[in-house]
């Protein structure tokens, strides 16, 4: 369990200096140019790491139910919250997903909805399959069809 905090911190760590590096150091062009879908991983990431740290301590602590066999849960979670951050800014420059509160797509606007994205990650798969079923009638996985 210590070495799964370690490697959480490790990330947020990690996180959090690529998010500022661009204010430190003159990044190349191409990176500044895709520096939303960046951070938007990055923050989707970050919200897979809280929801990570918060099952450490409800499970070790809080019920007392650790499981080992969850481990390789912790070490993926977060990598899942990354490519769920970044999908969702990809879906809304398409267009395919609406930020209706903020007009225009703010900065903000996208960052708030990668890190939904990045915390509730089985639910905004089951987003995505509702939007790919919508515009090009694809069916749902077999996983989106799961009721859980």
């Amino acid at each position: 369990m210590k070495t799964i905090i370690a490697y959480l911190i490790f990330i947020i760590i990690s996180i959090g200096m690529i998010f500022i590096m661009p204010e430190l150091v003159e990044m190349p062009i191409w990176y500044m140019k895709k520096v939303l879908f960046v951070n938007s991983a990055l923050i989707g990431s970050l919200g897979g790491v809280l929801y990570c740290l918060r099952a450490v301590y409800l499970n070790k602590s809080v019920h007392k139910r650790w499981d080992e066999d969850w481990i390789v849960w912790y070490y993926l979670r977060p990598l899942t919250s990354l490519l769920s951050g970044l999908v969702s800014s990809i879906f809304l420059k398409a267009g395919l997903l609406t930020l209706d509160a903020v007009e225009g797509g703010s900065t903000f606007g996208y960052l708030a909805v990668a890190f939904i994205a990045g915390y509730n990650v089985d639910n905004f798969l089951k987003k995505i399959e509702d939007v790919a079923k919508t515009v090009w009638g694809i069916d749902k996985s077999r996983v989106g069809n799961d009721k859980d």
